[in-house]
């Protein structure tokens, strides 16, 4: 008789270990507390246009296509994709703006004419990248983080001073203009941590933003979500939504079952995809692994203030995605990291999906897309959101050079308190939890619970860290741990 899986949450991490668990035979079922599967990555949808609510950048297809090659499949079973060129546009003080197109030799174009000799260094940093990319992502990442020894290969040998390099430094080292060093900068900012915290051998963001490019899968990111979703129902997982965990219920040290809505399922082994720290709330004290001290000591990722907007107008010079740079980026950092608070300047995201993707938004309109980063477990009211929509929107008129208030049809947002409620994301977080030196591999929050046999974990808050690429890896990472534990 096939054990029983009882899965809490249906993220991209949860959907990915319901297909490996039930490929092998497990009876799988999954438990998600909203209406709409998919966690952070569900859509909204209003007046005819469509909005990504959570993750909107498709990095690192390789990662996709892998997951889906497991099962036999590809993507493109399941959704069309297209590389975007441009990639995206970055917008700087005083009206400078710069467009990362979608090959490397485009890229290295647009380096040299900002700053005259950076493209051969960066050829030389995009290499070094490279090498991280094939040693971290075709193997490291897919390590369970059990041991320190995982980490130890005769590759990673060879890179030792990149663990305790920064990007950082490296970046400045190298390059003078601070345009091309922001953008340089950027892609670490998807781990989670300051440029200044996160270690060199993290630069394979930059070979995944430069080297692979920036994709869309038409329809949105939630297109990925409803692929995973009709793979694992066809592979016999059952789903379950409007359908929120109360507790875990431990029996001798073993989980034996799991309360949703004051029923309980009885089930062999249970995993949860869910908020790391809030599911070890749903246990009796003396069964969680880690203390209110343990998390917060931590560094988290940080939350975000999003906003949804439905424009009824076409918007002019933007791209899909686009980046605005034009304040001080260690000011607002600062902010989220060190002295936590709402940030005076802050640097914000944008993207239009319906610039490439027409279906997105009616006829002649613009579906945008807003994110402005923030430390968690800050003050979230209403009048903040207003107040820091009018600072970004009117900052996007001036960048953009047109005016757009008068054509806003509608705005709806979503903050700290939404993904406390949604989500019950430690603080409010958004991405989880840092990927910096102390916090990586097998210093992560542990896949498998060590007091209580049957109870795993996975997602952005363990290994290998925030993102959806890693989330699929953390979904397989943790299938892989159940069937070494509990063979059929």
């Amino acid at each position: 008789m096939s054990k029983t899986v009882s899965i809490i949450g249906s993220g991209f991490a949860s959907l990915a270990a319901a297909s490996y668990l039930a490929k092998d035979g497990y009876d799988v079922s999954i438990y998600e507390k909203n209406t709409d599967l998919g966690g952070r990555a569900r859509q909204f949808e209003k007046d005819g246009f469509t909005f990504d609510m959570g993750p909107s950048w498709y990095w690192m297809p390789d990662v996709f296509e892998r997951f889906f090659a497991d099962f036999g499949k590809t993507p493109s079973d399941y959704y069309t994709l297209n590389k975007l060129d441009p990639a995206y546009k970055v917008f700087f003080e005083g009206g400078k703006s710069i467009t990362i197109e979608d090959t490397l030799e485009k890229i290295y174009v647009a380096f040299e004419k900002e700053e005259k000799g950076s493209s051969k260094k960066l050829k030389k940093f995009i290499n070094q990248a490279q090498s991280n990319y094939n040693i971290a992502i075709k193997d490291l990442v897919y390590r369970p983080g059990v041991s320190p020894l995982e980490l130890i290969t005769p590759a990673t040998i060879k890179k030792l001073g990149q663990f305790f390099g920064t990007i950082a430094a490296d970046v400045r080292s190298e390059f003078k203009n601070k345009n091309l060093i922001q953008i340089l900068e950027f892609p670490v900012l998807f781990l989670g941590a300051k440029p200044s915290d996160t270690p060199s051998f993290y630069s394979f963001m930059n070979y995944a933003d430069f080297g692979l490019g920036t994709w869309h899968p038409k329809g949105g990111m939630n297109l990925v979500i409803q692929g995973m979703i009709s793979l694992a129902e066809s592979l016999g997982v059952k789903f379950h939504t409007n359908a929120s965990a109360e507790k875990i219920n431990v029996s001798e040290g073993k989980a034996k079952s799991i309360t949703i809505d004051g029923k309980e399922i009885a089930s062999d082994i249970i995993l949860t995809g869910a908020d790391y720290h809030h599911s070890e709330t749903l246990l009796e004290s003396k069964y969680r692994q880690y203390s209110e001290k343990y998390w917060e000591k931590k560094t988290f990722a940080p939350s975000s203030l999003l906003f949804y907007v439905g424009f009824s107008k076409k918007l002019k010079n933007i791209e899909h995605h686009n980046l605005f740079f034009d304040v001080d980026f260690e000011a607002h950092a600062k902010d989220i990291y060190d002295v936590p608070k709402w940030p005076k300047d802050p640097l914000f995201y944008a993207n239009f999906t319906s610039v490439t993707d027409a279906n997105t938004a009616p006829e002649n309109c613009e579906n945008g897309f807003f994110l402005i980063p923030l430390a968690p477990g800050i003050e979230d009211t209403a009048e903040l959101r207003e107040e820091y929509f009018e600072k970004i929107i009117t900052r996007f008129e001036k960048l953009s050079n047109q005016k757009v208030k008068k054509f806003v049809i509608f705005k709806e947002s979503f903050c700290v308190n939404d993904f406390i409620k949604e989500y019950n994301s430690y603080k409010g977080n958004a991405y989880g939890m840092a990927n910096t030196l102390l916090q990586t591999a097998f210093l992560r929050p542990k896949l498998m619970s060590s007091k209580v046999k049957g109870l795993f974990f996975t997602g952005q808050l363990t290994v290998p860290g925030p993102g959806v690429p890693p989330a699929l890896i953390s979904g397989k990472l943790v299938s892989g741990l159940i069937q070494k534990e509990f063979t059929i």
